[in-house]
């Protein structure tokens, strides 16, 4: 009798989504048809307005008074932005080792008399400031400030810790003021964004307990309000094979190229059954050392990306699937290692609540993002933020600092990121920033949105665990 593999059976994650997007597409459209007239808040910005469905918002937010402001304190410092953003520039600095540029910020703080502690939660080159009562709703304002080897800010994060800075003195001067909503601003300094998942690192240190929502910005070559960022996971398959003359002896071998050769064929083949922004990179780092040698070790390093969290986890089962497959049909041993050295990182959660709300302050900016569903899906990249806005409700969306056909991680953007473009990009991101946190804290219709909506997308996720 002959021995069966039993095949596991295809998820429907993915349909799953497809279903719940196209009735919540459906539901909003319909709404808006049988409206009579636009609502005030979606004449500046509400649900409609970004192009996704929504929870529908009431009218409120905070006092015009407060509001501007806290835009003119943000234009006010545009010198010192503009510091940041060239101070930043000059002397890039790769994942932890941001010493100089948390530095940087700290003193800027420090001359509008904010403390701030760095080295907060364990991590020598991440910092942390605060204003208000913790008694009431917290919500945290993260800057990025790490640049890629070889090549600077070419994902413009130097304009990240620009806006998230300039966001939190302007609130600091309303949050010290007679007028201040009850409340609290949090200004979170979170290095080592690419490749290695700092904020995972922040949040498992407990950078997130009593914080209720996080928002930042992230420069691009448009103003979009909500894009899709991908999960994001590491992966390494180490073959060992045995090692023999391959002329003399080659059946006394066991090939661990030909292990790595199966597996890299085996990711073109899953392609074709991959949801379509599903994202599997690969490369053969070691594959022997002569021709003449069965090769004894072979290592394949992968990034694995998807737009949903729990597709994300299908498609590494698969990967995994695919590792065992070439390592049996082989005769070989493989080693799996997921995210070595750094964690997973989730696809983004963006609250559409808190995107109205930014999208308003935008349009105040003469700035008009673009809605979700504009831009393709295929324009996706990742972030470590996915961490954060599984724990909490958040916002990252994207503010224009280059021409469109500009790409992230190039020369050319990186260039882009010191501009005079670069510096307004920066005004207008604090400003709206902090916009969008004067209203979170202000408006008790608006916090219940935001996380009626957050439950209804799941609620709060064990990041730590998921992938286990």
């Amino acid at each position: 009798m002959g021995r069966m593999n039993r095949a596991i059976p295809p998820s429907t994650a993915y349909l799953d989504h497809l279903v719940a997007e196209t009735a919540g597409r459906r539901a909003a459209l319909t709404g808006a048809s049988r409206a009579s007239a636009p609502s005030a808040s979606s004449a500046v910005g509400g649900a409609g307005a970004v192009g996704r469905p929504g929870t529908a918002l009431p009218d409120g937010g905070a006092p015009a008074a407060l509001v501007s402001a806290v835009e003119r304190a943000a234009e006010g410092l545009e010198p010192e932005l503009a510091e940041i953003v060239r101070r930043l520039h000059e002397h890039p600095e790769t994942a932890f080792e941001e010493h100089r540029s948390a530095a940087t910020l700290v003193e800027v703080l420090a001359r509008h008399c904010v403390e701030a502690q760095l080295g907060a939660h364990g991590v020598p080159t991440a910092f942390r400031a605060e204003v208000g009562d913790p008694a009431g709703p917290t919500i945290a304002i993260c800057a990025e400030y790490d640049a890629l080897p070889g090549i600077g800010h070419a994902c413009g994060h130097n304009v990240i810790a620009a806006s998230g800075v300039g966001a939190f003195l302007a609130l600091h001067e309303v949050m010290t003021s007679a007028d201040a909503p009850a409340g609290r601003v949090v200004l979170l300094g979170t290095p080592a964004e690419e490749g290695h998942t700092g904020k995972e690192v922040l949040a498992r240190n407990g950078a997130l307990e009593g914080i209720d929502a996080a928002i930042m910005v992230h420069p691009y070559g448009l103003d979009v309000a909500d894009q899709v960022w991908l999960g994001r996971r590491l992966l390494t398959w180490t073959f060992t094979g045995r090692p023999a003359h391959a002329s003399a002896q080659p059946y006394m071998g066991r090939n661990a190229l030909d292990a790595a050769s199966l597996a890299y064929q085996g990711i073109g083949l899953l392609r074709q059954q991959m949801p379509p922004v599903d994202r599997v990179h690969a490369t053969i780092a070691e594959g022997g050392t002569r021709p003449s040698i069965i090769t004894e070790r072979a290592v394949v390093h992968l990034y694995a990306r998807s737009k949903y969290a729990d597709t994300l986890r299908d498609l590494s089962r698969r990967l995994d699937d695919i590792a065992h497959g070439a390592a049996r049909m082989t005769g070989t041993d493989v080693e799996i290692t997921w995210d070595d050295g750094a964690h997973p990182s989730l696809p983004v959660r963006t609250n559409r609540a808190l995107t109205d709300r930014w999208v308003s302050a935008q349009r105040r900016r003469g700035r008009d993002p673009l809605p979700a569903g504009v831009l393709s899906e295929t324009l996706a990249a990742s972030t470590d933020f996915g961490n954060f806005s599984f724990r909490v409700p958040g916002i990252h969306p994207l503010v224009q600092v280059s021409d469109p056909d500009v790409a992230l991680h190039t020369a050319e953007f990186a260039a882009a990121a010191a501009t005079p473009a670069a510096v307004s990009a920066a005004v207008d991101s604090a400003a709206g920033l902090a916009s969008t946190a004067l209203d979170y804290l202000y408006d008790a219709g608006l916090r219940a949105a935001v996380h009626d909506e957050f439950a209804e997308e799941g609620g709060p996720v064990d990041v730590e665990t998921y992938f286990d």
